[in-house]
């Protein structure tokens, strides 16, 4: 049996269709696109979820962006950046969940 995506480990059950869509749209189509690389990608994603607050899949895409290239100082200047414009509260979770991450890691 194929190993199952995140999305499918997360919602699969629950929400089958979801899941197939941030598998085959979000993550097959959109990620791909060649205008923006993947590090790029990574670093819009992490800055919008801190900036809304979405910490359980902030984490996930901190990996993520890692894995794609991205430093663990592109990471933290990211946040230093975004508590000017999201405030000092989505910039701080933001770095404190860098942290847990590289400490994970």
């Amino acid at each position: 049996m194929a190993q199952k995506s995140r999305a499918q480990q997360l919602a699969g059950d629950v929400a089958p269709k979801l899941a197939e869509l941030t598998d085959e749209v979000l993550f097959g189509d959109v990620w791909k696109r060649p205008v923006l690389s993947p590090q790029e990608r990574s670093l819009i994603t992490v800055a919008t979820l801190a900036a809304l607050g979405r910490d359980a899949q902030l984490r996930s895409h901190l990996n993520l962006a890692l894995d794609n290239g991205a430093t663990e100082e592109e990471l933290a200047e990211v946040a230093t950046h975004l508590a000017f414009y999201a405030g000092r509260p989505a910039g701080m979770g933001a770095a404190a969940l860098l942290k847990d991450v590289r400490d994970a890691r």
